[in-house]
């Protein structure tokens, strides 16, 4: 190795973590309070060969750092921290594996597989020692020039009631587009490309929400037989855009990406994972965390420390109750947003992130710092609202101002649609905004995230296709995925030829749609439901890196499209329908508040006895906004033909689904003609 260069102990910085080039040099500093040093690790700028080696000469508060004149941005880097290796006391310090930044903003080279990244001989028990060098296997950090031209580009800032979310993975959305240029085909530059943006504004979507973008590894036991970690929920590196999304790997591609989508009115959310990492168990490999601070990073057993203690089914548990791993999540989300320019995040098993000593605490440290955030506060905050913990379905019980994602819609829609009995009275609560769940504490009509589908289970095509998953290609023989499917192939498991099912799973593609878009909330919509995307029965697709879970422009049903366009236009268009606040009822408030009103199809009011005939499939909902803009009639009829008495008055009818082209605009008056299957929207 060349001579070390010497570092500025009067330009060293504890207070900004990571690697900061500040036109001088970079300073460099981490965390690890348990650590006895930290040795900083250059590397040449293929990421290979190891140039110099020193240690950290400062350390406060477990911070330990240094500032080195003359690194410049695309300097390669990692560390090794000492400390000891006592498993059984939470400590697993071992300077012989290379780990990466918690703050890298940018990644070079990719994890290759090998026994010598585990801090144990492999084959043996977790309490020995290995001694072998993992640099080689190891993706390092790279130094970056935070300079962009962001060209006055600033937050859209959609209002919650205006939004319309469009599910999306980088690369699935785009790999398979003939119209985006083939070596822009699954990365950043793909996903702004002029096709993928037209196809985003003819739907009316305000917001796609990214699958995880942060740079993850690909499992160890996936890749030896043949599959990958398509989905991307095993996080490594919370600050670095996923390299493999990148073209030339330089992290300004995503920033130029988003300032595209931006120019064309798309907000970008971002699914994170904060909950774990890719680490894995006890028994996982030493890449970052585990190596720099063990009992620090993770959640360990109270009774064992050895053991992690894990509520996330991954292995681990990322300790967000620890002040330092809170402010690196809480600095990462801040990173997303003032230097890539998000617009905000959703957050995967979120519930575990509102977990403290006595369980999932709504008012907890994680929240209460994203609440008083004068920069997160603003943003778009969603979460997932469960874990795999006990007490982790949370389900409405997160504050104000995070949305949630409701399954309680995706389930009873579902339900009904696929002709279940007594399922009106459910239905009713999800058409409203899910009010039992979401009408508390303040908080608004829009806190329902409601959705038919999402990347977790089956495409809304598949619900109409499948009775059972079919998920043989993942290797676990069928074990993975839920069972808890709620789907109906309409007689014919899988794909059919038969042209009577192929229109009945059509004419109730468009109700469920239809169902989506007339509903109080925000809807979501999951790539590729808006033409019939379908992953063979496959409900768990999270290894499936190929054409299973690719989007199939090529197989889209244009007429599926049409319908989308135009209930987003309904919708746009629809005061009622995009309320911030929940309808109290049949005239109360009727001047400040909307009011909602229940029709039976013989034009009465719904009564108690009405909500409990398991035999009632159709019903209407009116809607009617305050301050004299239109009211809206929304009538669902997941049975056969049914005559509907209108409430009295002339009405425009703008949607009905039981045609391939669902706008209509004609007036109508005393009794309606309600197609099975489908769904009517009217305007008075």
């Amino acid at each position: 190795m060349r001579e070390p260069p010497s570092f500025d102990h009067h330009a060293a910085r504890w207070d900004t973590l990571g690697a900061e080039f500040d036109g001088y040099g970079t300073n460099f500093a981490l965390f690890s309070e348990n650590a006895t040093s930290v040795e900083l690790c250059l590397f040449d700028e293929t990421g290979t060969t190891e140039t110099h080696r020193m240690e950290l000469p400062e350390m406060e508060g477990g911070i330990w750092y240094g500032h080195l004149p003359g690194i410049a941005p695309g300097q390669v880097y990692a560390y090794r921290v000492h400390g000891p290796y006592a498993p059984e006391e939470g400590h697993r310090f071992n300077p012989h594996k290379l780990l990466l930044d918690p703050y890298a903003r940018e990644l070079r080279g990719r994890l290759q597989w090998d026994d010598a990244l585990f801090g144990y001989p492999v084959g043996t028990n977790d309490l020995q020692f290995d001694k072998r060098d993992s640099a080689p296997f190891m993706p390092k950090a790279v130094v970056v020039d935070p300079r962009f031209d962001w060209d006055a580009d600033t937050a859209l800032r959609h209002p919650w009631s205006d939004t319309v979310i469009y599910e999306a993975h980088v690369k699935g959305l785009t790999i398979r587009h003939p119209d985006v240029p083939e070596e822009d085909r699954g990365t950043f530059q793909g996903l702004a490309s002029d096709a993928v943006i037209q196809h985003l504004q003819r739907l009316g979507v305000t917001t796609i929400e990214l699958l995880p973008i942060h740079g993850f590894i690909n499992d160890r036991h996936l890749l030896e037989t043949g599959l990958s970690n398509y989905w991307g929920y095993n996080s490594l590196a919370f600050f670095a855009p996923h390299r493999p999304y990148l073209k030339t790997g330089a992290m300004h591609e995503a920033k130029r990406a988003i300032r595209r989508l931006h120019r064309a009115g798309i907000e970008v959310i971002l699914d994170v994972v904060y909950n774990h990492t890719a680490e894995g168990s006890e028994l996982g490999p030493t890449l970052s965390f585990r190596g720099i601070d063990n009992a620090a990073y993770y959640l360990l057993s109270p009774e064992n420390p050895r053991h992690c203690h894990d509520t996330t089914g991954t292995g681990n548990t990322l300790n967000v109750a620890h002040p330092m791993v809170l402010r690196m999540v809480l600095d990462s989300l801040r990173y997303w947003v003032q230097v890539m320019h998000v617009d905000g995040f959703r957050f995967d098993l979120a519930s575990t992130l509102g977990r403290e000593a006595l369980g999932f605490e709504r008012e907890g440290a994680f929240f209460t710092g994203i609440r008083q955030d004068p920069v997160l506060s603003k943003v778009r905050l969603i979460a997932e609202p469960w874990d795999i913990g006990e007490g982790g379905y949370q389900v409405g019980g997160f504050p104000w101002p995070f949305r949630e994602w409701n399954d309680k819609y995706r389930d009873d829609l579902r339900s009904y649609w696929r002709r279940d009995p007594g399922r009106v009275s459910d239905v009713a609560q999800r058409l409203s905004g899910s009010p039992v769940q979401f009408n508390h504490s303040h908080r608004p009509a829009t806190s329902s995230i409601n959705f038919l589908a999402a990347h977790d289970g089956f495409t809304l095509w598949d619900t109409l296709s499948y009775n059972d998953k079919h998920n043989d290609a993942n290797g676990e023989d069928g074990r993975d995925g839920h069972g808890h499917n709620l789907s109906d192939n309409m007689g014919v498991e899988g794909e059919t030829d038969d042209p009577a099912v192929i229109e009945s799973r059509k004419r109730r593609a468009r109700a469920m749609l239809a169902s989506l878009f007339l509903s109080q909330g925000i809807p979501m919509l999951l790539a590729g439901d808006e033409f019939g995307q379908t992953q063979q029965g496959n409900n768990n697709a999270y290894c499936q890196d190929n054409e299973t879970a690719w989007l199939d422009w090529e197989g889209a049903q244009p007429d599926l499209i049409d319908a989308v366009a135009e209930l987003s236009a309904f919708r746009r268009a629809s005061v009622a329908l995009r309320q911030r606040r929940f309808a109290t009822g049949p005239e109360e408030n009727k001047d400040r508040t909307p009011v909602v009103r229940w029709y039976h199809p013989q034009g009465r009011a719904m009564g108690d006895e009405d909500w409990g005939d398991a035999g009632l499939a159709c019903f209407g909902m009116e809607i009617v906004p305050p301050g004299g803009e239109a009211a809206v009639l929304v009538i669902l009829n997941a049975g056969d033909d049914c005559a509907f008495e209108l409430p009295e008055g002339d009405w425009t009818r703008c949607i009905d689904t039981s045609g391939e082209r669902i706008a209509c605009d004609d007036t109508v008056a005393g009794e309606l003609e309600i197609g099975w299957q489908s769904v009517v929207a009217l305007r008075r």
